[in-house]
C-alpha cells in the first residue's frame, strides 16, 4: 500500500516536474514570478539554469515557451490558472496550439478553493478555455499520486498540454501499489455500482468519495468515475455508465458552463441520452472567503453530491 498522504496537487507538481527533470534533460520550467506559489521554486533550487522566470508577464513566458519548444526543449509554463489560461488565451491559442508545439500549460490556484484571493483570481473557467483550442490536451489530476502520473505523461506526450492545479490539500486515494494505472484519456472507475453514476474531476473526486459512502450506508448503489482528463475525453467508460445506471450526476470546480459536465453532456447527447445533472459554479463569479466555506457556499461538498444524487434519484 502506498503512503496516505494529504497534499495540494500544486505542491505534488513541483515534485513530480522536478524529479522528472532529473532523467529527462529536455525539461525546462518557467514562471511568471510565483514561483513560491506554484511549486516551481522546487525546480528552481534544484536545476536554477533550467528555470526562467518571466515576471509578471504571462503572455510573454507562454511565447519564450514556445521558442523554447520549436529548440527541442520540454517547457512548462506555470501561473495562477487564471492568467496561464486566461490572460495568455491568445498566445497559447496562436503561439502554442496552432503551431501544435511541446509546450506544457500549466494553471495552478484553480476554482473556488483559491479562497481569500477573490473573484478575481479564482479561475472557473480555465478548462473552458483550454478545451476550445484543437489539439490541446486537458488533464485535471484529483490527488497526489495522479499529479505525479500525469505530469511524467504530459512530458512523454508530443504536443500542447494543460495541467490544472490546486491550492488546498487532498488526501491522496488512487494506489499505485494496488494496481492505480494512469493513461491519457481514459478515465477511471474508483466504485462500481448501478442505481446512478457520478463523474468528477480534480479536487471534486475526493468529495465524491466521501458522498459514496453515504449514499452506499442509506442504501444507494453510486457508480463514482474519476475524470483526469477532460480532453481527450474517455467516451467509453461515460457511455457504459450512462447505459447501466441511466443516471448521471457530474461535480467539477468549474462554471458548468464549458467543463465536465458539458463535455460528459456532449458524449451521451450523440450516443446515450439520459439526464445529465451538473454540480459546478452556477455561471456566477466566486467571491473572497475561506476556501472550505466557499466549497460548502457554491454546492461543492460532499454534502451537496449526496442530497443531489438522492434528488435525482427521487425524481
Amino acid at each position: 500500500m502506498a503512503e496516505v498522504m494529504k497534499k495540494a496537487t500544486r505542491e505534488s507538481f513541483g515534485m513530480a516536474v522536478t524529479a522528472l527533470a532529473e532523467k529527462n534533460t529536455d525539461i525546462v520550467v518557467l514562471d511568471a514570478d510565483l514561483a513560491e506559489a506554484t511549486k516551481t521554486v522546487m525546480f528552481k533550487k534544484k536545476f536554477p539554469e533550467r528555470f526562467v522566470d518571466c515576471g509578471i508577464a504571462e503572455c510573454n513566458m507562454i511565447g519564450v515557451a514556445a521558442g523554447m519548444a520549436t529548440c527541442g526543449k520540454i517547457p512548462f509554463a506555470a501561473s495562477f490558472a487564471m492568467f496561464s489560461a486566461g490572460r495568455a488565451f491568445e498566445q497559447v491559442r496562436n503561439s502554442v496550439g496552432y503551431p501544435k508545439l511541446n509546450v506544457k500549460i500549466v494553471g495552478s490556484h484553480a476554482g473556488i478553493s483559491v479562497g481569500e484571493d477573490g473573484a478575481t483570481h479564482q479561475c472557473c473557467e480555465d478548462i473552458a478555455l483550454m478545451r476550445t483550442i484543437p489539439g490541446m490536451v486537458v488533464l485535471n489530476p484529483a490527488d497526489h499520486y495522479e499529479m505525479a502520473a500525469a505530469v511524467e505523461a504530459a512530458a512523454e506526450h508530443h504536443g500542447p498540454v494543460y495541467i490544472r492545479l490546486g491550492r488546498l490539500a487532498v488526501e491522496s486515494f488512487n494506489d499505485p501499489d494496488n494496481g492505480y494505472k494512469f493513461e491519457l484519456g481514459k478515465g477511471i472507475t474508483l466504485r462500481d455500482g448501478k442505481d446512478i453514476t457520478i463523474v468528477a474531476t480534480g479536487l471534486m473526486v475526493s468529495e465524491a468519495l466521501k458522498a459514496v459512502k453515504v449514499l452506499e450506508q442509506e442504501g444507494i448503489d453510486a457508480r463514482l468515475i474519476n475524470i483526469h482528463t477532460i480532453k481527450p475525453i474517455d467516451r467509453e467508460i461515460i457511455i457504459k455508465a450512462a447505459k447501466e445506471t441511466g443516471k448521471i450526476v457530474t461535480v467539477e470546480e468549474h462554471n458548468i458552463i464549458g467543463g465536465l459536465g458539458e463535455a460528459v453532456s456532449s458524449v451521451l447527447c450523440e450516443e446515450c441520452p439520459v439526464p445529465v445533472t451538473k454540480i459546478g459554479v452556477n455561471d456566477c463569479f466566486g467571491h473572497s472567503g475561506p476556501a472550505a466555506d466557499l466549497l460548502k457556499e457554491f454546492g461543492l461538498s460532499a454534502e451537496n453530491i449526496t442530497a443531489t444524487v438522492k434528488k435525482v434519484l427521487n425524481k
